[in-house]
């Protein structure tokens, strides 16, 4: 475990200095979630959007589990280009464990992902977002935690495949769906039935109606559900992830 450890904070380390030489790319992957904040925002002031909070307490919580769902689905890119390069073939030959290889990107994603939702509270509660500090770190950690499982299966992904031109259309085949059925801009509340009922099939709902809970300061039965949700995802992401790893020899 010791080993593991210190190969995780050695390959974490390596990723997180190459990301603080990048801050542009740190800022444009919020851009996204920012403009929605600013110019969409705004509209659903005055809207009754079918929930117990108002609309930035709708908005700001599925904008974070946006960020999550964008940055983590396409984090496999960078091991892409890794491999082009020869980066992942110079790893195999190394004795760093081949669990930390992938633990170490997590790692690294999930601060990024921590430090760019920060500021995406911060611009909410300037805008006017009210929310409970537990609920707010409550919700970090949930978004925190769907981040990885994605990060894991895009990572796996990457590994199996051989090009950009693979995995972009298998990533945004998955995104879109997503983002439309767990209700991350409006809440599935407003949705016909049918589609109401098809999005509890997906598991990102969850997590959504969790965060949205947890900052409104609601600790009961949806925020159980949603991290239950969540934690079953990244068991099977990382358990994936590193049969993946292990078997590449990354």
């Amino acid at each position: 475990m010791s080993h593991l450890l210190t190969d995780t904070g050695i390959i974490a380390g390596r990723y997180i200095r190459q990301t603080l030489a990048s801050r542009l790319g740190v800022l444009f992957g919020l851009l996204q979630p920012l403009l929605f904040l600013v110019f969409f925002g705004p509209l659903l002031r005055d809207i009754d959007l079918g929930g117990a909070g108002d609309s930035w307490q709708t908005l700001v919580p599925g904008l974070l589990v946006q960020l999550g769902l964008f940055s983590s689905a396409f984090a496999g890119f960078t091991l892409l280009i890794e491999k082009q390069h020869g980066v992942v073939e110079r790893l195999r030959v190394t004795p760093v464990s081949r669990l930390a290889l992938l633990l170490g990107r997590l790692v690294r994603d999930v601060l990024q992902l921590f430090a760019q939702s920060l500021l995406l509270v911060l611009v909410g509660v300037a805008f006017g977002l009210r929310t409970p500090v537990v609920g707010v770190a409550i919700g970090f950690v949930l978004v925190g935690v769907l981040a990885a499982s994605l990060a894991a299966l895009s990572y796996a992904l990457a590994m199996r495949v051989t090009s950009p031109q693979e995995f972009a259309p298998v990533i945004n085949s998955l995104n879109l769906p997503a983002v439309l059925l767990s209700g991350i801009l409006l809440p599935m509340a407003l949705a016909p039935d049918w589609l109401d009922a098809v999005s509890h099939f997906v598991p990102f709902r969850y997590v959504v109606d969790a965060v949205r809970d947890a900052f409104l300061g609601h600790y009961g039965g949806t925020l159980a559900l949603g991290a239950l949700v969540a934690l079953a995802l990244a068991a099977v992401s990382l358990g994936l992830g590193t049969q993946v790893f292990r078997k590449a020899g990354a």
